[in-house]
């Protein structure tokens, strides 16, 4: 069975590629590093070089609805009808049928560890209104976010079916942009971290496996997504975080096997933390005027000390004059008695 959904999801990949032309190249069509907290780029090579984004584009997805529940427009607990629609989509999915209802928290899980097209399919109907209405949000975020070399026409990353729309198109350096942005929503790690987890565990079960080999290799590894179809090869938005520095890596477009891309995202990943600037500190604003300088307790103590004992001085001499002005008038007074008792 597993063979058979296998040769399914690349038979039919290959039949609806027919008319795109292969760009996958080696080690890849274009890379970029840059630094999580300031956006400055470490690495650049073909970094603007457009080529298909693949299952890559569904980052674009989750920062919509991130966007939304942040907002408190949506809400994690919110249900997903599933519609005919969304149903049999192609490539890799959970299987869903249609009339399941699932809640947006879990599809987003599926969305992110599965890579599940027919849960991108049943998000973009619920949320925009229809496909054609999520790719409108899809290319607007884009526009704002300054995306110049973007453009969406799948809320999935499949290649169009018998030249019924143009392929998604993208650059290395405008998907960095988008990474920087979703770094902004904490729980983008809550979806993009997770190595394994069950969908539908009440059955049919799907044990969804994160096509993000390097979590769990890589050390600090905790995103983002991985993409693959034929004409654009293995693709890569990888994040790392190190004691408290992030690191954002693209790889596009590297040609089988997908070792080459895995390797090449590691290397870059080790890379941009060697060249990683280190943090600027704050400069010290200094005061433009001079402090005051405080006199010393001791001289104060000293100067009051002297205060008081001039004053005290002053008071005796004072009491001193005095009564012995008063005594030389009590003796002359004494004196003209004696005088006048005696005459």
């Amino acid at each position: 069975m597993k063979k058979f959904f296998l040769l399914l999801f690349f038979g039919s990949a290959l039949l609806s590629q027919a008319k795109i032309q292969n760009q996958a190249r080696d080690p890849y069509v274009g890379a970029i590093v840059v630094d999580a907290a300031t956006g400055q780029v470490l690495f650049a090579d073909h970094a603007d070089d457009q080529t298909y984004p693949a299952s890559v584009l569904k980052l674009m997805d989750l920062l919509i609805i991130l966007e939304k529940i942040e907002a408190g427009q949506l809400h994690y607990s919110d249900p997903v009808k599933v519609t005919a629609e969304s149903c049999g989509v192609g490539g890799t999915q959970v299987w869903l049928k249609e009339h399941e209802i699932f809640s947006i928290e879990e599809m987003l899980y599926a969305l992110m560890i599965q890579s599940a097209n027919d849960a991108a399919a049943a998000l973009a109907i619920q949320i925009g209104g229809s496909q054609e209405g999520f790719i409108t949000l899809m290319n607007e975020k884009a526009q704002s976010l300054g995306m110049t070399n973007t453009h969406f026409t799948s809320v999935h990353g499949l290649p169009p079916r018998g030249g019924a729309r143009e392929p998604d198109v993208t650059t290395a350096r405008d998907l960095s942009t988008l990474c920087l942005e979703l770094v902004k929503h904490p729980d983008t790690f809550k979806f993009t971290a997770v190595k394994q987890r069950d969908f539908r565990p009440d059955g049919p079960r799907i044990d969804m496996i994160n096509h993000n080999h390097l979590i769990g290799q890589v050390e600090g590894c905790d995103g983002f997504k991985t993409g693959f179809i034929q004409a654009s090869g293995y693709s890569i938005a990888a994040t790392a975080k190190r004691k408290d520095r992030r690191v954002i890596c693209i790889v596009l477009g590297s040609l089988p096997p997908l070792k080459r891309r895995d390797t090449k995202a590691a290397e870059l990943l080790a890379k941009g933390f060697l060249i990683l600037p280190e943090k600027t500190q704050p400069p010290v604003v200094k005061n433009s005027l001079p402090a005051p300088v405080p006199m010393p307790v001791e001289e104060t103590v000293q100067v009051r000390k002297g205060t008081w004992a001039s004053m005290l001085g002053g008071i005796l001499i004072g009491l001193g004059l005095a009564g012995a002005a008063w005594g030389a008038v009590r003796w002359r007074s004494r004196a003209q008695g004696d005088f006048i008792r005696r005459s």
